[in-house]
């Protein structure tokens, strides 16, 4: 299994050999580090943590857990588990560059979309809203009857206004189009979700 986080620079084009325009996403992929090895006999599963990217500065619970690594890979900013078969493939303190990745190599890439704070039930749900006549002057982006007599109360689920945008979106057999191992950079074909500097998770098995 290989697997790798990033971070989202943005979108641009690449022209193949025949002169196509693709649209690919780069991701500016590690270089990251092994900073745990769960292994099923003390933790109940078998997992790989990496971490990626340097903090300007760690609480005292994070400085401890990656003291053990040394000072190079003691300001880690970003860590994640990768579910492995195989644990022992890996050690602490090793490090997993953009190499391991191929062009043509169909990977699973996990991100967060982007917030977009509260919104209406228009923009949230894409409601129609209601007529502008007949005394709607002032209600045509309103989500109009959210309940019946019966059961007295709002049923879970119910479409409404809140919270948009932040949840985490897997996109499978996304096609690599181009790895630069001098500059850690993976072109992807097709966009990734998630705002620009946004962490990326890549994994293919």
């Amino acid at each position: 299994m290989k697997m790798i986080l990033g971070k989202k620079i943005g979108m641009t084009r690449i022209f193949d050999k025949e002169g196509n325009v693709i649209p690919v996403t780069l991701i500016q992929a590690g270089p990251c580090f092994v900073t745990q090895i769960k292994r099923k006999k003390n933790d109940g599963y078998d997992a790989v943590q990496i971490g990626f990217d340097r903090a300007r500065k760690l609480n005292r619970p994070e400085q401890g857990h990656l003291k053990k690594l040394g000072k190079d890979l003691a300001n880690l900013k970003y860590l994640k588990e990768f579910r492995v078969e195989n644990p022992d493939e890996f050690k602490e303190g090793q490090k997993i560059t953009v190499e391991l990745f191929k062009e043509g190599d169909k990977v699973s890439i996990i991100s967060f979309s982007k917030g977009r704070g509260f919104a209406g039930v228009v923009k949230r749900h894409g409601f129609h809203g209601q007529s502008q006549t007949h005394g709607h002057k002032h209600d045509i982006r309103k989500p109009g009857s959210i309940g019946s007599g019966f059961p007295e109360h709002v049923i879970k689920g119910m479409r409404m206004a809140g919270r948009m945008g932040t949840n985490q979106v897997t996109l499978r057999n996304m096609e690599i189009v181009k790895v630069n191992k001098e500059k850690n950079l993976i072109a992807v074909k097709g966009g990734v979700a998630g705002a620009r500097n946004g962490l990326v998770r890549i994994v293919c098995k």
